[in-house]
């Protein structure tokens, strides 16, 4: 059965905002936890801490889980532990800080797990956050909205609580005016990579099979026809060629219509999309970035291709990804010097069939990798920034397994 979870988050030494987003991605990361809404950061002044305590920063999750508050629980102490935090004296100093709010209407008092948090309805830090995200959530015990109890505060001790805006300081920029073009972008991996390509100064052209409403300015070619293929690299290529080529994109058959497909129908789409257009886009780049004495190519495998997996699914993408890691190693050595080529082979990571993935899978995952989570896009994005970038510069043929050490 699926519940529903309110999780608090404070930090107060260290890297504050990065030790909150950082626990925000564990859990997003989580199996059998998904992310249903995160508030914005708070910053508020130390409550009940020692004397010189520096303040605060806080936030708040809503989460639906298949976990038992004490499997929920369990997990938020092995974040808390794998972020750093050091219990010592009450209420001192903490890198983060995670506490379960509420658990569906549960009340639940026993030696180790209090829910609803005892002290919640008197603090307007967690409070406030808390009002970002489920207003309406009824107090199993003082039947009032979590609304209502904000509103009954002081309105000074509301007003403590200050919406946090980071100091905008640019990272190092490793793609700076780098122009590259990311396949498969529109979502999932490939939304990631663009994004994590852009943050780091890159000049980036995205591509969808269509174009998402919510988004302007991407080239649509369906990869499954080659002339299409052979148009959008003359687009992207343009007048000032290209820096980076990242064949992410790949064709969904574990989710939506094309689930229901026969295997042939699956492999044969797989194969127009995942191989031959990969094959096709990579060769008519590939020569040209060669000729131009520079580049960088980046195509997408899988962690279990050379191993295997038994079923329809582990036949389909053992036979395509495999074939796109080989063809990756023969092109690295074709290419060089001028071009570095690279595949990236992820494992399990949480896009769209992970986020519908039963109780079943959700623990094989944890069971089967030694880091026990999810991947995230991200994960994998910030793989694809160090290989395109000049610290990889040494570095062309391999295949890059992001998988949290499963084999």
């Amino acid at each position: 059965m699926t519940s529903r979870a309110v999780i608090a988050l404070g930090s107060n030494l260290g890297k504050r905002e990065d030790s909150i987003r950082t626990a925000i991605q564990r859990l997003r990361a989580e199996p059998a936890v998904r992310l249903i809404a995160v508030s914005p950061i708070y910053e508020t002044a130390p409550v009940e801490c020692p004397p010189g305590s520096p303040p605060f920063l806080n936030a708040a999750v809503l989460v639906e889980t298949d976990l038992t508050p004490e499997e929920l629980f369990g997990r938020l102490v092995t974040i808390e532990r794998q972020l750093g935090r050091c219990r010592g004296e009450r209420n001192a100093p903490r890198t983060i800080d995670l506490d379960l709010l509420f658990y569906d209407q549960l009340v639940v008092q026993t030696a180790e797990l209090t829910i609803p948090h005892p002290r919640l309805a008197e603090r307007a830090f967690v409070l406030v956050p808390l009002a970002d995200i489920a207003p309406d959530w009824k107090h199993p015990l003082l039947h009032r909205s979590v609304q209502e109890l904000l509103q009954n505060l002081p309105a000074e001790a509301r007003a403590q609580v200050q919406l946090w805006t980071a100091d905008d300081q640019p990272g190092k920029r490793r793609l700076l005016h780098q122009r590259a073009l990311v396949t498969g972008s529109t979502r999932g991996i490939g939304a990631a990579i663009a994004a994590a390509f852009e943050r780091e100064g890159a000049w980036v052209i995205r591509h969808g099979r269509q174009v998402p409403v919510q988004q302007a300015g991407v080239l649509v070619a369906d990869l499954a026809d080659p002339q299409a293929v052979e148009r959008l690299a003359l687009q992207a290529w343009g007048t000032e060629g290209l820096d980076v080529l990242v064949c992410n994109a790949g064709v969904d058959v574990l989710t939506g219509p094309a689930a229901q497909w026969s295997f042939e129908q699956k492999l044969e789409a797989l194969w127009a999309v995942d191989v031959r257009a990969t094959i096709q886009l990579c060769r008519l780049i590939g020569e040209r970035m060669q000729s131009r004495g520079h580049g960088c190519i980046l195509t997408l495998g899988w962690d279990q291709a050379d191993y295997g997996m038994e079923g329809d699914s582990g036949q389909l993408f053992a036979a395509v990804k495999g074939a796109v890691m080989a063809f990756t190693r023969s092109l690295a050595k074709t290419l060089a010097p001028e071009v570095r080529v690279n595949c990236l082979a992820p494992g399990w990571i949480r896009t769209a069939w992970g986020e519908s993935a039963s109780r079943t899978w959700q623990e094989r995952v944890r069971q089967s990798t030694p880091l026990r989570r999810w991947g995230l896009p991200e994960d994998v994005a910030a793989a694809a920034v160090w290989l395109a970038s000049s610290e990889a510069a040494y570095v062309t043929g391999q295949i890059l397994r992001i998988n949290g050490g499963a084999c």
